[in-house]
């Protein structure tokens, strides 16, 4: 087998300019040997994927409740982090930049989401504003890498590569802990679009397949019917096909100039496409009866953890407040943005 070295110069050799190479540049937190097998990507990756925070994915809401009155056929926290992830992975191929770090991002960037999907975020820093903070989901995801799993006894978190830590902090500019000003990497950029990509093509097919519109008012917005007409031939999803024009969009309209404001970006004609679909999606989906009493659901059960919590906090709570040197109110936030769907309504069941 050649050397760890080797195998990174050659695969580096297929990579762009402005990629990150694959042994990285940031390094790690905690300094540690190189694995013989795995590129420093891999390594995270599989860090991640073998994380608690990652297994709980399954049972947490994205639109709908899995398993629910929905049934069992509309994505999870978990499904949508994995359709991110390989969306990432090609577009980052197509690109020539790193595969293996946009995965990693990809797999760790929805991470810090609450139970209850966006209501549950909305609920959590809700309550957390009343405190004198603040809740956001990519700030958890950075929080949960980086202090809350553990995979070593010698340091907190998971010791990944700074590319990819970093990479979940999205809508930061600043760092939250050294104060520096964050520069993202393109793969970190591509992940994000990929997060766009993946829900906007998967809500289609989730909300057609609970009812909750049917196809002929979705053909009713311009990019949903020429994603339609292009399935005929093959007889495939729309979901698929409106996956495909992003893609092309994507790759034919992103500069990879780092000093663009937007070196990854879909064009004005896809934009307007998007967000033509987006509010029909707003309109007929999100906002519906059906998910809005789910949504207020969800919202009453956090809130009333929260609020049950501060006044009475368990030993769960007052353990990871030791663990993390943090205030109840932020051990009582790490502690019920963990919870799946399923826990957290078990405990409000309890209080």
């Amino acid at each position: 087998m050649q050397s760890l070295k080797d195998r990174m110069a050659a695969a580096n050799q297929l990579l762009s300019d402005v990629a990150v190479p694959h042994e990285g540049k940031l390094g790690r937190v905690f300094p540690e040997a190189e694995d013989d097998t795995r590129f420093p990507f891999q390594r995270d990756r599989d860090r991640v994927i073998h994380s608690y925070a990652f297994l709980r994915l399954q049972a947490k809401t994205q639109v709908f409740v899995a398993g629910g009155e929905w049934g069992d056929h509309v994505r999870t926290r978990l499904t949508h982090t994995m359709e991110v992830a390989q969306i990432s992975r090609d577009l980052a191929r197509l690109l020539r930049l790193n595969e293996d770090l946009a995965e990693c991002i990809a797999l760790a960037h929805d991470l810090g989401h609450p139970p209850f999907g966006h209501a549950g975020q909305d609920a959590l820093d809700s309550w957390m504003r009343e405190q004198g903070s603040s809740f956001e989901h990519n700030l958890q995801s950075y929080r949960i890498v980086t202090v809350l799993e553990k995979h070593s006894s010698l340091y907190a978190g998971l010791n990944l590569n700074r590319e990819v830590s970093d990479g979940l902090l999205k809508h930061s500019e600043i760092h939250p802990e050294s104060g520096e000003t964050l520069s993202h990497s393109l793969e970190a950029e591509l992940t994000n679009v990929a997060d766009a990509i993946a829900y906007n093509s998967h809500d289609c097919d989730d909300g057609l397949t609970a009812e909750l519109f049917s196809r002929e008012e979705l053909l009713r917005v311009p990019l949903a019917k020429e994603a339609y007409e292009r399935t005929l031939e093959r007889g495939t999803y729309i979901r698929g096909s409106l996956q495909h024009m992003m893609v092309h969009d994507l790759i034919d309209h992103s500069s990879l100039d780092p000093k663009d404001a937007h070196p990854i970006a879909f064009s004005p004609e896809m934009k307007k496409g998007l967000q033509e679909l987006r509010h029909f999606l707003w309109e007929r989906m999100y906002n519906h009866p059906l998910v809005l009493a789910q949504t207020a659901e969800g919202q009453a059960i956090i809130d009333r953890l929260c609020r049950s919590f501060l006044k009475n906090p368990n030993d769960k709570i007052l353990n990871l407040q030791k663990r993390t040197n943090s205030t109840v109110v932020e051990a009582i936030k790490d502690y019920v943005a963990g919870m799946t769907d399923t826990y957290a309504k078990l405990m409000a069941l309890q209080m």
